[in-house]
């Protein structure tokens, strides 16, 4: 059996940090990724507290330069999803939609995934103009866009957006929950309406759209858009994990053979300097105990 010594899960800025930290020491990390490299930092309008860029740097571009790091420091990334992670007799197992890896330390840095939509019927053509990330929207031109969500992420997005679309942002209450920073230049975007205490109760197909039935607490009105952006909160994509993993979780971090890493236990502080920060120094804890255990 090729038991490996380190596996990683999730190619975002935590799970980047501890592969070349641990290529760094020699060690030779398999590093999984589901979908694309850079996790939520392909929808970042403008990183501006990462050292290093004085006037900030987009997302999108600190996501190339990752890439190129890895591609220097020659690491592979696998594009697999993993299913299943497992642990039994001293070793991990982990089941991807390609195949089956062993190993004896575990580095879960798979980052959140977003509360959906639960409130409103959905049929499968409606879906197709609903996103939870706006990455795949970046080269949209002349749309209106709508946004749900009170907080940095739907305030970025609408900024990111607003480039080259119309956006308008619903505010489900009245708390604004993002950055003043964020919330200024919102205001200060003619391409950008925010509208609080306004809610959806129902969509339908309209033409190459939407048509979202709005109300707030003096009227119901229609909204004609081509997507709807939900920003409502993000949660630890966890889904992999099976029961008895999820009750030895504690244990097996103790032991300095689990960790976890980043945005999947950051809970509000999803931020990527404290992500790779997260990654450097989980690498720096595995390579003293496999140190340790060769002396």
């Amino acid at each position: 059996m090729n038991i490996k010594d380190v596996v990683i899960i999730g190619a975002g800025p935590a799970g980047i940090s501890a592969a070349i930290q641990l290529k760094r020491y020699g060690i030779e990390p398999t590093l999984l990724e589901k979908e694309e490299i850079g996790g939520l930092l392909k929808n970042a309008n403008l990183v501006e507290n990462y050292p290093g860029f004085p006037n900030g740097v987009p997302g999108p571009e600190l996501v190339k330069l990752f890439k190129k790091q890895l591609e220097n420091a020659q690491i592979k990334v696998h594009f697999e999803k993993v299913l299943k992670l497992h642990y039994k007799n001293g070793l991990f197992s982990i089941k991807t939609n390609q195949k089956k890896i062993t190993c004896h330390i575990i580095v879960i840095a798979s980052g959140t995934k977003p509360r959906k939509l639960s409130n409103l019927n959905i049929t499968a053509e409606i879906k197709n103009h609903i996103y939870y990330e706006i990455y795949p929207l970046i080269q949209v031109k002349n749309k209106k866009i709508t946004i749900i969500g009170a907080g940095d992420a739907s305030f970025d997005y609408a900024l990111n957006l607003s480039k080259q679309n119309k956006v308008t942002i619903l505010n489900r209450g009245e708390e604004v929950k993002c950055l003043p920073l964020l919330w200024k230049r919102t205001m200060e975007t003619k391409n950008i309406t925010y509208l609080q205490t306004t809610n959806i109760e129902n969509i339908k197909l309209h033409n190459k759209g939407l048509t979202l039935t709005c109300h707030n607490n003096a009227k119901k009105w229609e909204m004609h858009v081509s997507y709807l952006v939900v920003a409502i909160g993000r949660e630890p994509c966890l889904d992999f994990l099976n029961k008895t993993l999820i009750k030895d979780l504690e244990r097996l971090q103790k032991l300095k053979i689990l960790y976890m890493i980043g945005d999947v236990k950051n809970g509000i502080y999803r931020q990527t300097a404290i992500a790779i920060g997260d990654g450097i120094k989980a690498a720096m804890e595995i390579y003293k105990k496999l140190k340790e255990e060769k002396l």
